[in-house]
């Protein structure tokens, strides 16, 4: 597991869960939460990982690591990145994005959208957290605090949304991660996908379900 979380979402989950506690006393911009599986060849995995910290510190690359000494300090650490969609559901309704892109992208993707939803929607603000180790991000679009949220997503949201889609697709990325497709994004994939991919999927889909028995008027209409 490779995850990152700004700080914002760590606050989110600290205030609340208060019961839970920073797993590095100071607070910093960013966060990774990393997970490591060794195979059982006789070596240490801590100290192997404690080498690659100590020569990422050294290049001035991260500030501070802590390493879970057992497994309960281990799930206290997932406690917070698991806890972040419930924080943000007790804030209010958000715009929610599943969407990838390369890895190497993933920095410059994070910065843009933040610019481009600051700068189009005023007093909105993201929160992109996720899977980096994999290319795979969440980013939310928050609605202004001082306003109804509710109404604001239904006056925005859909411009919103489709400005961090063009954002993705310009970085070579794709709308839908982890949580596929299904009914909700049909015409986002009409409108950003591919066509030739898009007419391969019809006619496999014609293929194997002539009379669109199978989970009808999901994906591919």
């Amino acid at each position: 597991g490779f995850e990152i979380m700004p700080e914002q979402a760590v606050a989110d989950v600290l205030a609340h869960e208060p019961a839970l506690r920073r797993p590095l006393p100071t607070a910093s911009q960013w966060h990774v939460l990393i997970e490591t599986v060794t195979e059982t060849d006789g070596g240490d995995p801590a100290q192997a990982v404690t080498s690659a910290l100590t020569t990422a510190a050294g290049r001035g690359m991260i500030a501070d690591a802590v390493l879970a000494s057992s497994e309960a300090q281990a799930d206290a650490m997932w406690h917070i990145r698991d806890g972040i969609a419930g924080a943000e559901r007790a804030i209010g309704p958000a715009l929610q994005h599943d969407v990838s892109v390369p890895v190497a992208r993933m920095p410059e993707f994070i910065e843009l959208v933040d610019s481009r939803i600051v700068a189009a929607f005023r007093g909105a603000t993201t929160l992109s957290f996720g899977h980096l180790g994999d290319g795979n991000i969440h980013c939310h679009v928050r609605p202004p605090a001082d306003g109804d949220a509710q109404a604001w997503i239904a006056a925005h949201g859909q411009a919103a949304s489709r400005a961090v889609y063009d954002l993705v697709t310009t970085l070579g990325g794709s709308i839908s991660a982890e949580h596929g497709i299904g009914r909700t994004k049909r015409a986002l994939l009409a409108e950003f996908g591919d066509p030739a991919r898009l007419a391969i999927l019809r006619g496999i889909k014609a293929a194997l379900d002539p009379a669109a028995a199978l989970n009808p008027g999901v994906l591919i209409p």
